[in-house]
């Protein structure tokens, strides 16, 4: 029978950015998808104001949250830093292969950290939520006027005589129509990337899910509660495991 270890792998500030970023991307896509279908339905402008608000003030939570996973991806624990979770560096792409021709044959590497298909699969992850993050900071300026660029659309787009300060949502006549106009056309391929993003996000997401409890079955190693205690449970020492403390 095989001799069952535990082994350190998520420290507490990577674990709180998962499960942040869950809630997050949950409450995100709630939001997101009442906004998406506000007329049919039959929410008013108003509602709109209020919930594209919600929509943004969760957004900068979001956002706070994944620029600290990048911060914290030069201070936490090995497995925690760039060069454990994103793919690349020395020995890659012959752990790549390694990995696939064990899982293919039936007798799956056990990995302490992200295993390499898990590491392309993170890299795709953190560029779509950076995407959205980005491209809504942008919309939360022409949309509702919110920082970062809520101030300079506004000056942008306060007609003659209007104190750019008082703009509000949906007031046309306060708005200049040339310079609206013209804020509508940059707008129009941020919202572009950003709809086609949440929809590229959220299949993504659906492969994660899939992936990681198809590699709980598979492999074993307690994958989902070693994101609640931080600690991978296997019954072989893991490839990527050169020490027990997870430093």
């Amino acid at each position: 029978m095989a001799q069952l270890e535990t082994y350190p792998v998520w420290d507490t500030p990577t674990r709180w950015f998962h499960w942040i970023n869950v809630l997050c991307v949950i409450t995100l896509t709630a939001f997101g998808l009442v906004i998406l279908n506000a007329s049919a339905l039959g929410v008013g402008n108003p509602g709109k104001i209020a919930l594209k608000t919600l929509h943004v003030r969760v957004g900068y939570v979001f956002t706070a949250n994944l620029v600290f996973r990048f911060i914290w991806a030069f201070l936490g624990n090995r497995y925690a830093r760039w060069r454990a979770f994103l793919p690349g560096g020395a020995g890659y792409l012959r752990a790549l292969r390694r990995y696939t021709s064990a899982l293919i044959s039936g007798h799956p590497e056990q990995y302490a950290g992200h295993n390499p298909i898990g590491r392309l699969a993170v890299l795709v992850l953190l560029l779509l939520l950076l995407i959205q993050a980005v491209t809504g900071l942008l919309l939360a300026g022409t949309d509702i006027f919110y920082p970062p660029f809520g101030s300079w659309i506004a000056q942008w787009i306060a007609a003659p005589g209007i104190d750019p300060s008082t703009l509000v949502p949906y007031a046309l006549e306060t708005y200049d129509t040339i310079a609206y106009d013209s804020m509508r056309a940059l707008r129009a391929p941020l919202v572009s990337i950003h709809l086609y993003g949440f929809y590229v996000l959220m299949a993504v997401v659906v492969v994660h899910v899939a992936g990681v409890v198809l590699t709980e079955v598979r492999e074993g190693g307690s994958i989902i509660s070693a994101m609640f205690s931080g600690r991978k449970t296997l019954a072989r020492r893991p490839a990527d495991a050169d020490d027990r403390d997870g430093r």
